[in-house]
């Protein structure tokens, strides 16, 4: 993971923290954020106290992830800042399925988690549809076959769309 991918999900997960009990993200999960972006080389006074809590110091994880948003700058945050990072997000799962870093479908349900807040765009469609598609918790043959390549084939179609919108002069 690169600096600009963790500080996105690290913007994601900032914006998550406040909403109901149930849609936010656990204190596990951000001291894996933590982790993520302290091998990034993401720099942050805070960042190596959340990354190297322990399991049985999470309850410590959200005061210590606020340290580091408020030092990394991330709030306020506006709608287009929050959008960027879910694209970065997106990008950056993308690859992941892309180089076999990642199950393709627990890939294409992270993105389609990022897609839904930025509204289905149709360039995540196939990828969208796959991840509806199919269960991840349901690993039976018949319900998954032929989905991991055809996730894999509309992730490819996602990264090149990506880098001829990034590329056109």
């Amino acid at each position: 993971m690169d600096a600009v991918a963790a500080v996105g999900l690290i913007r994601i997960a900032a914006a998550e923290v406040v909403l109901e009990p149930w849609q936010r993200p656990s204190d596990a999960w951000l001291a894996e954020l933590g982790l993520d972006a302290l091998m990034a080389d993401v720099e942050a006074p805070s960042l190596p106290l959340l990354a190297g809590l322990a399991r049985g110091e999470y309850a410590r994880a959200r005061e210590l992830f606020g340290h580091v948003v408020d030092e990394l700058g991330l709030l306020p945050q506006g709608p287009e800042e929050l959008a960027e990072a879910r694209w970065t997000a997106a990008r950056w799962w993308a690859a992941e399925i892309v180089a076999h870093q990642i199950d393709p479908v627990r890939g294409a349900v992270l993105i389609r988690d990022q897609a839904a807040e930025l509204g289905y765009p149709d360039v995540l469609r196939a990828l969208v549809d796959l991840a509806w598609a199919v269960d991840p918790a349901d690993d039976r043959p018949s319900v998954r076959e032929g989905v991991p390549e055809g996730v894999l084939a509309a992730t490819r179609e996602f990264l090149a769309a990506e880098e001829r919108r990034n590329h056109r002069p």
